[in-house]
């Protein structure tokens, strides 16, 4: 197996992202704003060997990855389970509305990746569904060797999963700050390094991998 790249990018911006509402799996669309976000991003992403393309179905995922793929002449898989974390009681509700609820309750949740928002999923439950998607190429999409894979999601999926392929302690998830519309977490997969009596040979197409992060945050402009 050859070194093979990761791009995870958040949709571009919604009125709730503007207004600073929670969304959760709620299915909002993307602003003007959000177009044109995606629009450059697809320009930016020219060059960078992508290959193929999977995305939320969450609409603002899904119109994010239909403009990129438009632009990048691909077409986009969906898979339900790169959608957002469900945020039970809190979606559709301002920061603030939560907040005059229970005073540090979003602190509390940002920084305990186990804890979930009542009646919704934690960071840990995100990182079960969502890790799958990844592990599944790995193993039946060999294309992939020496180019790179495009998964357009959410924020809190994508810091969920980068955790995890990262073989972060639950502990460690909050290091990794939000992730800003249309921006990316990159990562890359090498074979396993097993020390110098390991043998010389290439790990087989989804074997076992060690995965890197290039670039946390990453705005598509940005070299």
């Amino acid at each position: 197996m050859r070194s093979r790249r990761l791009i995870l990018l958040r949709h571009g911006q919604t009125e709730y992202n503007a207004t600073r509402r929670m969304q959760g799996q709620l299915d909002t669309e993307l602003s003007a704003t959000g177009v044109a976000q995606a629009r450059a991003a697809a320009q930016t992403l020219r060059g960078q060997r992508v290959v193929k393309i999977i995305s939320s179905d969450l609409a603002r995922a899904r119109r994010t990855a239909e403009i990129i793929a438009a632009e990048l002449g691909h077409e986009v898989s969906v898979d339900e389970r790169l959608r957002e974390t469900h945020l039970g009681e809190w979606q559709g509700l301002t920061h603030d509305e939560v907040d005059a609820r229970d005073a540090g309750i979003r602190a509390h949740w940002r920084h305990n990746a186990g804890w979930a928002p009542p009646a919704g999923e934690s960071r840990l439950d995100v990182a079960r569904r969502s890790r799958p998607v990844v592990d599944e190429l790995m193993r039946d999409f060999p294309q992939w060797d020496g180019n790179a894979v495009l998964l357009v999601a959410h924020g809190g999926t994508i810091s969920a999963l980068t955790s995890n392929l990262l073989g972060l302690e639950e502990h460690q998830y909050p290091l990794l700050k939000g992730l800003g519309n249309t921006n990316t977490a990159r990562l890359h997969a090498l074979p396993r390094y097993r020390g110098e009596d390991a043998g010389a040979g290439d790990a087989p197409a989804g074997g076992d991998v060690q995965w890197y992060l290039e670039a946390w945050n990453q705005g598509l402009s940005e070299t």
